[in-house]
């Protein structure tokens, strides 16, 4: 049976969008479709969500940015994240996610999904943890009934994805945790799940009731998004048995939540060697069945603090060029602090531009189009040309301003090697 006979809310949302979406991804409905069906691409969209305007994710549509915000016990201002929002939105993420675990997270919820018109992704775990750690308790103290609970009280709210960490078993759990690892298990949500279960001595319960994480999802058309609770944290975890464990599993499970008419993207890998990259995710597609692959990074070194987000562009290049499909942005507060508004939007930038480096090495036509309009803009100094065609025009138009009247830029001035042969050209013609 199709998908979209067994979720109608994916079905309406389809057929009152189709022609926005198409007309954004240049593709057409029939190719569209058949991605949707086939699970290699999903489009986003709860309608709960007020505003929104959905979104596909998946080759071959354009690949997309997200940018995380969200409060921590050590800085949770309300009106910082909105600013942040407005600062994501302003450089082009194509979704958010709220990462909040600290202060009043179903007002920051609220507040985001109410002034976000694009999708907003959550990770219902966090909010689970922070009610017991608040609570003065352990997280072993966790009931699994208030985990469903708040998977289905954010489906309701609006939230479009959700990160769901059902493919991290016991088993896993154990490799990961038994010294082998430099860094063991990084993710938090992850942590919080493995540490659960090994104290508990019981399986992961979103694994064993996957099915009521997929009717939840079903009723909203909540894109689950399988989380990488056991990603590599460091370069030299990267391939081990814990990490292609859960992947396997991620794999299986996407299969049985698209043949219950759910849609779901594969997270993946965090630190990965720059000569592995490739090789992890066309592994990783492979065992997925090719769903959409939403990557953080992967960093290509462990030593970047304050400068992650560049190691992760170039990480971020090279799984867009293999087959990624989704970057999630790291700032230059990775591993440091919170982001502020800057971060973030170097952060976003920095994955636009690894996100357009990567469709460039695959030859996307639209990234090939922005390119050539580039050179030709260039060549004849044509600076309004050159902004149009930018990542970022904003950034062009600050750095000229000094020198917005000249033709040629501060740094070359009358030795300007495009004009020289502008002008010899023009001379050998009279």
């Amino acid at each position: 049976m199709s998908i979209f006979s067994k979720n109608a809310v994916l079905e309406r949302l389809v057929t009152d969008h189709m022609e926005q979406v198409c007309a954004e991804e240049e593709l057409a409905p029939l190719a569209v479709r058949d991605a949707l069906e086939a699970g290699s691409m999903v489009l986003l969209g709860n309608p709960a969500h007020p505003r929104l305007k959905p979104l596909l994710i998946g080759q071959p549509a354009r690949v997309k940015v997200n940018a995380n915000l969200g409060t921590s016990p050590l800085d949770h201002c309300p009106a910082t994240e909105t600013e942040k929002l407005r600062v994501a939105l302003s450089a082009g993420a194509d979704t958010l996610m709220d990462l909040s675990i600290a202060g009043d997270l179903d007002a920051l919820r609220r507040s985001m999904l109410a002034h976000c018109p694009l999708p907003v992704g959550t990770v219902p775990m966090y909010e689970v943890g922070q009610r017991i750690l608040d609570a003065g308790e352990a997280i072993a103290a966790m009931r699994p009934e208030d985990l469903f609970a708040v998977i289905a009280k954010q489906a309701e709210q609006g939230v479009d994805f959700m990160t769901i960490h059902c493919g991290l078993t016991r088993r896993g759990a154990e490799l990961a945790a038994n010294g082998a690892r430099a860094l063991g298990i990084v993710s938090r949500g992850g942590s919080m799940l493995a540490r659960w279960m090994l104290e508990n001595g019981q399986e992961n319960p979103l694994l064993e009731e996957f099915d009521r994480v997929v009717e939840i999802a079903r009723r909203h058309n909540v894109t689950l998004s399988l989380g990488d609770g056991l990603r590599p944290g460091a370069g030299v975890d990267a391939g081990d048995a814990a990490q292609w464990e859960e992947v396997i599993m991620l794999g299986q499970l996407a299969r049985q939540a698209l043949n219950a008419g759910v849609q779901c993207m594969i997270e993946g890998p965090g630190h990965v060697p720059l000569h592995e990259v490739d090789a992890q995710i066309r592994t990783i597609k492979r065992l997925t069945n090719n769903a959409p692959l939403y990557v953080l990074g992967p960093l290509t070194i462990d030593s970047s603090p304050g400068y992650d987000h560049i190691a992760g562009a170039i990480g971020g290049a090279l799984a867009v060029q293999a087959g990624a499909d989704f970057l999630c942005y790291l700032t230059p507060a990775e591993h440091l602090t919170l982001p502020d508004a800057a971060d973030v939007h170097a952060g976003v930038m920095a994955s636009r531009v690894a996100a357009h480096s990567g469709e460039v090495a695959r030859g996307a036509p639209r990234a090939l189009q922005r390119e050539k309009a580039m050179n030709e803009a260039r060549k004849i100094l044509d600076w309004p040309g050159m902004a149009a065609a930018a990542l970022d025009p904003s950034m062009l138009h600050a750095r000229r301003e000094a020198h917005k009247d000249e033709e040629v830029c501060a740094m070359c001035g009358k030795f300007c090697a495009v004009k020289m042969l502008r002008e010899s050209a023009a001379a050998s013609l009279k």
